[in-house]
């Protein structure tokens, strides 16, 4: 059986991922561009409050069940930025290259060696928009920020997010090791679990027994 579901983002690259993991379950997935949609402005202060309006919002105005996805870096030498500001650290909303320099920039004026960062998302799931129990899952990626960006996979700060254990950044991954490592991979199996087990009370599903999404 299909289930058709609009995700409330116009970021590509989010697109991208989330219907290449989820297209595999059964999930029809139309975006909030293709259908229209204003998105509302992300005013929370946190990425479940901004991934709670998204999808409400996206719900309300289609009638679908929606997926939303709120994201973003932490880097702990500028404590916790850019965080929930992530896309628009710069400035502009979606421009990835002003985001990375500004980001450069700042921890070069501070002169740290700290560079510890991770990635982290929440992603929101509603059968509608009045529903009162959302699904919920995260996913949290740890690494480092390079000194440069290197790579040209991925988008958004991938270039600059260096893995110790793989000796690369996000930019130069596969899509397929991606899918296995990231903050949105890992949220999209919770995801995923939380889905069979709404769907077929009967069975004890796991983030490792959903089929399509790599491990």
């Amino acid at each position: 059986m299909r289930h058709h579901a609009v995700i409330a983002s116009s970021n590509p690259g989010k697109l991208i991922e989330i219907k290449r993991l989820l297209n595999p379950l059964g999930f029809d997935l139309s975006n909030q561009d293709e259908l229209g949609l204003d998105p509302p402005p992300e005013t929370g202060l946190t990425f479940i409050e901004n991934a709670l309006a998204k999808a409400r919002a996206a719900s309300r105005a289609t009638g679908l069940p929606a997926l939303a996805d709120d994201s973003g870096l932490e880097v702990d030498a500028l404590g916790g930025a850019p965080g929930v500001h992530s896309a628009r650290f710069a400035g502009s909303q979606g421009n990835d290259q002003a985001n990375i320099a500004k980001l450069l920039a700042e921890l070069e004026s501070r002169k740290t060696p700290d560079r510890r960062a991770r990635f982290r998302c929440l992603i929101v799931y509603l059968p509608h928009a009045a529903h009162p129990a959302p699904l919920i899952a995260d996913g949290t990626w740890e690494g480092l920020i390079g000194m440069q960006p290197c790579g040209t996979q991925g988008f958004g700060y991938d270039p600059i997010f260096y893995l110790p254990r793989h000796g690369c950044t996000a930019a130069e991954l596969s899509a397929a090791d991606k899918d296995r490592l990231s903050h949105r991979g890992q949220a999209l199996r919770k995801l995923c679990a939380l889905l069979r087990a709404t769907t077929d009370p009967g069975r004890h599903a796991t983030a490792d027994t959903c089929r399509g999404i790599s491990r």
